[in-house]
């Protein structure tokens, strides 16, 4: 039995998604405890889509739920954008999760930090202490990690209430038609593979806006500024239009053209990310530049 009191940064979240994040259990078996009555919020059972509260009480039988855990290790490549008291901004290479979890057995950005010597105070499960934001394992880029407690329920309710800024640089198949846009649809799980996601009759409400920066000879350079965050959501969302990202056979992209270009990931890149500092609330800005793959590939698109 794990007993746990629901931080504020967690609060309206849902029973399976809040137990999910402070337990590090997945999202799946958390349903599967609920159903059996194994999770209770303040003594009482629950379905999977009530809501907690902030200080509610959390109890989860986990006697055979394995956990995953942070195991300290450098990751080529990682590199450190901004660091204080509160928070810090990594420049994560593809290839690294945000955290770990099980079946991964790759790097991720919570083991640098253990092995560079960050301190992580922040509640939750111990595997995703500090996590208010996640970047897909291929897409390469800018993320924030919460210090301290305050620093995550802040961060938590900034990406909640959206008023985090997030652009990406996207390198989409073909030349969008128009030129800007807007596209708005539904994104849940695959019905056929719930490991991938797809646009679905009822699914979380998703937004994303684009503009093109660069027209090429076979593809388009999108600046793409997400309005909500869904699993995979630029990746779906290009490929309704017809224009998957480069590089991404997952969700339509073309392979020989990745391997023209020497892709072996998604052309995608969070190149900026701004938010009120959780501490000094002033506005603060970070920004990345391409890795060297990416930048590559532009240059052989360009070449053409």
């Amino acid at each position: 039995m794990s007993v746990l009191l629901v931080p504020s940064g967690l609060a309206g979240e849902r029973v399976d998604a809040a137990a999910s994040r402070m337990t590090g259990v997945s999202r799946s078996r958390i349903g599967e405890l609920i159903a059996s009555g194994g999770v209770r919020v303040n003594g009482r059972v629950v379905s999977k889509s009530d809501r907690v509260a902030d200080g509610d009480m959390l109890e989860v039988e986990l006697s055979d739920a394995p956990v995953a855990e942070v195991v300290p290790s450098i990751v080529a490549g990682m590199g450190i954008v901004h660091d204080d008291a509160d928070i810090v901004v990594v420049d994560k290479p593809a290839g690294v999760a945000a955290h770990p979890s099980l079946g991964w057995e790759g790097p991720d950005v919570l083991g640098h930090l253990a092995a560079a010597g960050f301190r992580i105070s922040t509640s939750g499960a111990s595997e995703r202490r500090g996590i208010v934001q996640r970047l897909d394992v291929g897409t390469s880029g800018l993320m924030v990690v919460a210090k301290s407690e305050p620093a995550y329920t802040a961060l938590k309710r900034a990406f909640r209430e959206r008023t985090v800024e997030k652009i990406y640089h996207a390198l989409a198949q073909g030349h969008p038609d128009p030129f800007v846009g807007t596209i708005d649809a539904p994104i849940g799980r695959h019905p056929g593979a719930d490991w991938k996601m797809a646009i679905v009759d009822g699914g979380r409400h998703s937004v994303t806006h684009y503009d093109t920066l660069e027209a090429l000879r076979s593809a388009t350079l999108l600046e793409v500024h997400l309005e909500t965050g869904r699993t995979h959501q630029i990746r779906v969302h290009l490929q309704a239009i017809r224009h998957p990202i480069v590089g991404d056979p997952l969700y339509g992209g073309d392979p020989v053209l990745a391997a023209e270009l020497g892709l072996v990931r998604q052309w995608l890149h969070a190149t900026r990310l701004g938010f009120v500092h959780p501490a000094t609330g002033e506005w603060v800005e970070f920004e990345s530049p391409y890795p060297d793959d990416l930048q590559h590939a532009l240059d052989v698109l360009r070449a053409r």
